[in-house]
């Protein structure tokens, strides 16, 4: 369902009973679930300061989810039903090597759990029912979750949990990440937020010399670059201070592989906060490194990129950045403003900020970096990034879904 179907929705439904306890009791007039952040992005439209049609308070859930496996059980059964459906009545039953020929890594799970439940046992070389039937409790229990997000039971949680058949949603939050390095590698403009103090000094003596005179077909910034200023700390106001950082690394590999790149963290922008521009946002960035890389592969890539977002309506600006040739600023049409709105900037990153990093000038790379707060706006027809906006407090949301 689209944004304004949502609101239909809600409006209809609170006409007929006046309130809802719970989104989650909330369905689509044909009986489907609804999602719960598309229904947010409604919620919140319907209820804009001088528009407020609806009120609604967030209530914090603990909620799980299941794994690619479990969802393949919860459709097809659990390895040690399918080991027990496999093997055939009577005394002569299956052998282990043929049972494995039928369901292959299925086998070696489920034989383990089919013999801890006692279902199966061993009869000679052949593997044989000890039971007449079973019930598939594993695919009832993961069915359960997948339809209401809990379990009434945590030891069955906890059991699913460990086969990783299931877990908390947003758990990735309890991960240890690596902390974020400000030590940028890259020709990057003198004041950059980047710390220097670590890098090479054959490196930073071709950093400084493609910054005064130039080199690698660039003419330089024609200034005076002196480390002292570039070690300074400041707001950062993107992420390609990461970028750098693990280009220079892909450098120092003895042999090239292509890569894949990708960050999302927060940065800081001297902006005058209004309805699409925030002070400190969140920035969504990723490099792709190989030989041979043109523009079209870096348009083809947006498109795929934002498509799998649900943003599908895009133009691409040529534009200017210090350390990408050619440039592009990505713009999508946001139907609620009725006008297109910048939600990113991208190009293929300049040979003076690579070759100096010790990669091959037949390696390119194309980047790109976007704010994780507009493309949200347009997918769910968020009008105002200020108001009443959980996008804009990510960190107090992720973890726990949130139902109103």
């Amino acid at each position: 369902m689209n944004t304004e179907e949502l609101q239909t929705l809600i409006l209809k439904t609170l006409d007929a009973k006046g309130s809802v306890s719970n989104t989650r009791e909330l369905t689509t007039f044909d009986g489907k679930e609804v999602d719960q952040l598309a229904l947010l992005g409604a919620l919140m439209s319907l209820s804009l300061p001088g528009e407020e049609m609806v009120q609604y308070e967030s209530i914090e859930e603990e909620i799980w989810v299941l794994t690619e496996e479990g969802n393949e059980i919860a459709d097809k059964g659990s390895h040690e039903a399918k080991v027990f459906e496999t093997i055939p009545p009577g005394e002569e039953g299956i052998t282990i090597s043929d049972l494995q020929k039928l369901l292959g890594e299925s086998a070696k799970i489920g034989q383990g759990q089919a013999f801890k439940n006692k279902w199966i046992t061993k009869n000679g070389n052949s593997l044989v029912r000890a039971v007449e039937s079973v019930v598939d409790q594993v695919k009832i229990d993961l069915k359960t979750i997948r339809s209401t997000g809990k379990h009434s039971d945590p030891k069955v949680l906890v059991e699913l949990k460990k086969r990783k058949l299931c877990d908390k949603h947003g758990e990735w939050k309890n991960e240890k990440f690596k902390k974020y390095n400000f030590e940028a590698l890259g020709i990057l403009p003198a004041g950059d937020p980047a710390n220097c103090t670590q890098f090479p000094t054959e490196y930073l003596e071709r950093v400084k010399e493609v910054h005064s005179v130039g080199g690698y077909g660039s003419i330089g910034y024609g200034y005076d670059w002196k480390i002292e200023e570039a070690q300074k700390l400041i707001l950062r106001t993107h992420t390609t201070a990461v970028s750098s950082t693990m280009l220079y690394s892909l450098a120092q590999q003895k042999e090239f592989k292509p890569v894949k790149y990708f960050s999302i963290d927060r940065v800081f922008r001297n902006e005058t906060v209004d309805a699409t521009h925030l002070a400190e946002f969140h920035q969504v960035e990723g490099v792709i490194a190989d030989r041979g890389l043109t523009l079209g592969d870096l348009i083809g890539f947006m498109d795929t990129f934002f498509n799998k977002m649900g943003v599908k309506n895009l133009r691409f600006k040529p534009a200017y950045n210090p350390y990408t040739e050619p440039s592009m600023e990505i713009f999508s049409y946001h139907p609620g403003l009725g006008k297109w709105v910048e939600i990113g900037n991208s190009g293929m990153f300049r040979p003076e900020m690579l070759e100096p990093m010790g990669l091959d000038p037949e390696v390119r790379v194309i980047a790109w970096g976007l704010s994780l707060e507009r493309p949200t706006m347009i997918k769910y027809g968020i009008d105002n990034i200020r108001e009443n906006n959980p996008i804009c407090r990510l960190d107090k949301r992720m973890g726990k879904e949130a139902a109103h």
